[in-house]
């Protein structure tokens, strides 16, 4: 048994209701002996009616420290969610005019402008240039370009955006040493200040971004930290689109050297062809090459694969055609029998599709000879039809390929479409209603339009894939080869 002593025993009450009354740690000070102040040690307020009365607290009670690291934690999670948006919707951007959009609306959300403009501009001179303006009109845009540029000396920082745009200045109205052109052109579009940040790619600047205030104004420290952190990024992910751009015009240029510079003449036939290479490249192919005796032959095809490799199958592909077409063009069944016996030796790991066309256009007369290859369209006046092929394999499907050419006569003034199958595929559809709709389409041809078959192909491509979806990145290439007979 402990011994405990009397006045300890007697202290105990005190303290429980003390504790009840004001909190654990205020009744141990109060009823603690010893060292404390008088205002510390001060007996309770006497109770009412068996009611504690409320005690008000003090006019000024400074907020405890862990309120404010709650704040402070706060407005960190406030500003990653804030990046973390802007950011994931920079990532979902593909083409390099949507993502320098992005880049310069996410940057005026966080310094707080209403107004700005992102300059495309990479230091190597290789391309692509451009600007994209928010909040500013065409012709503002050209008032901005008339800016002197900045010389291209030392690194560019925060602040500086380097050669091509003006910097950054709180107040351009009463800046020392402003260009005058530079004050004058704020005065007209109605901006006071400016705020301007470099793109610097990992491998040197890219351009620069600046962002403009209708009145004296600069981003505060946290805008301007949130700000170069998104660009640092955002610089990032435009220098992976500049270099898939540049892929794209290298790939580009290259399928356009393959193909023909130009479509010949040959009288009794007009002709046009719209050609739209995929952003990898692909084996879609067109050539219209003279023959003796005032004849024209046509033809389409397709290479299986994309990139590069299938990019060189379709040169070499095109150019075999084009040799067999010149010695026993009349016969197209046997330039295609060659050309399928050629593809099995040299090419035996890819097939392809091919629509050969032996034209005599004083007779209006064609023979055909398919491979795989989808029937032309025969577009006039009194008819929109598909023309009746044989239906046969792709070349390098089977061991000996041979098919039936057939024979078909256009009516004076009626056009042939020829086209590969990426025209179809691009619409999105199955098949048979891809078909279904290219026959609209050209069916509603407007009489006034039907004398020019570049006119004629314009319209087939912007009613068949409506929404600059012939203009658009699509794994498909699109050839579409229209031939108006006199």
């Amino acid at each position: 048994m402990l011994d405990i002593h009397l006045h300890v025993r007697v202290d105990v009450d005190p303290l429980r209701a003390a504790q009840n009354h004001m909190g654990v740690c205020d009744a141990i000070e109060r009823i603690a002996p010893g060292g404390k102040p008088a205002d510390m040690s001060a007996p309770n307020v006497p109770k009412v009616a068996g009611i504690d009365p409320l005690v008000p607290p003090p006019a000024q009670t400074p907020a405890p420290a862990g309120a404010v690291i709650q704040d402070r934690l706060a407005g960190w999670v406030s500003d990653l969610t804030t990046l973390h948006e802007l950011t994931e919707r920079l990532v979902g951007t593909s083409a390099l005019d949507e993502a320098l959009d992005a880049v310069v609306r996410a940057g005026a959300t966080l310094v707080g402008a209403r107004r700005g403009l992102v300059a495309l501009e990479p230091a190597d001179g290789l391309g692509p240039t451009g600007t994209v303006g928010l909040g500013l009109a065409h012709a503002e845009l050209g008032h901005m370009e008339t800016v002197p540029r900045r010389p291209a000396e030392g690194a560019p920082e925060a602040g500086d955006p380097g050669p091509g745009l003006f910097g950054s200045s709180p107040d351009l109205f009463h800046e020392e040493g402003l260009d005058p052109l530079h004050r004058e052109v704020a005065a007209r579009l109605g901006y006071a200040a400016s705020y301007a940040l470099p793109l610097n790619g990992p491998s040197g600047l890219l351009g620069s971004v600046v962002w403009l205030y209708d009145e004296p104004a600069e981003p505060v420290e946290r805008q301007r930290h949130l700000v170069g952190l998104y660009v640092r990024y955002a610089a990032e992910h435009l220098a992976r689109l500049v270099e898939l751009e540049r892929a794209r015009a290298r790939v580009a240029q290259l399928t356009e050297e393959l193909l023909p510079s130009r479509l010949p003449r040959v009288s009794g036939v007009q002709m046009a062809v719209r050609h739209r290479t995929g952003p990898r490249g692909g084996g879609d192919w067109y050539d219209a090459l003279p023959l003796p005796e005032g004849a024209l032959g046509l033809a389409v095809g397709s290479v299986t694969g994309t990139g590069p490799g299938a990019t060189a199958a379709m040169g070499r592909l095109r150019a075999s055609l084009r040799a067999y077409a010149v010695i026993e063009g009349e016969d197209p069944v046997a330039v295609l029998s060659d050309l399928e016996l050629l593809m099995r030796l040299t090419e035996p790991a890819r097939s392809a599709t091919a629509l050969l066309a032996y034209c005599e256009p004083g007779k209006r007369k064609i023979v055909l000879a398919g491979a795989g290859h989808s029937p032309p369209l025969i577009v006039g006046e009194r008819r929109t039809e598909y023309a009746e092929t044989s239906l046969s394999a792709p070349l390098g499907m089977l061991s000996c390929w041979e098919a039936p050419s057939v024979e078909i006569s256009p009516n004076p003034g009626e056009t042939v479409l020829l086209y590969t199958e990426g025209l179809l595929r691009r619409t999105g559809d199955a098949m048979d209603r891809a078909f279904a709709r290219l026959h609209a389409a050209a069916a509603s041809v407007p009489r006034a339009i039907r004398d020019d078959p570049g006119a004629i192909a314009d319209h087939v491509l912007r009613t068949l894939l409506p929404e600059g979806l012939d203009e658009v990145d699509s794994a498909s290439d699109i050839v579409l080869l229209a031939a108006r007979f006199d």
